[in-house]
């Protein structure tokens, strides 16, 4: 059993979705592999396996304040994975000080930082 935090609210529908995000997260855990994460950086757009694609959805579908997003410093030279503020006027913050030299290689980066996310909670 998933610990909920039930003190938060007193609504049924938050605490039933709680608990769906929770077994959903837990199950998309055991998707994630070496061959995976392979797979995407090979090819982090287009058509995947069903593994990287059920992980792809998730992260997709995530609250805006918890998504990351590629930032084009230099284009076509430089990118940088930011993560969204989730509040419309506030501006992206950057999550590290890499530089990526393509678009692909920063679509890969903030792959490894969902995927760091979805290991870590």
């Amino acid at each position: 059993m998933l610990p909920l935090d039930y003190e938060r609210s007193q609504d049924r529908d938050i605490i039933v979705r709680d608990r769906f995000d929770g077994f959903r997260r837990e199950f998309l855990r055991t998707l994630v592999t070496p061959e995976v994460i392979e797979e995407h950086r090979r090819s982090p757009l287009g058509q995947h396996s069903e593994r990287l694609e059920r992980l792809l959805i998730y992260f997709r579908q995530r609250p805006l304040d918890e998504r990351y997003a590629v930032k084009a410093v230099e284009p076509f030279r430089k990118y940088q994975v930011v993560r969204l503020s989730g509040h419309r006027g506030t501006s992206p913050r950057v999550v590290d000080e890499a530089i990526y030299a393509s678009a692909n290689d920063a679509w890969h980066g903030l792959f490894l930082h969902c995927i760091r996310d979805l290991l870590e909670t």
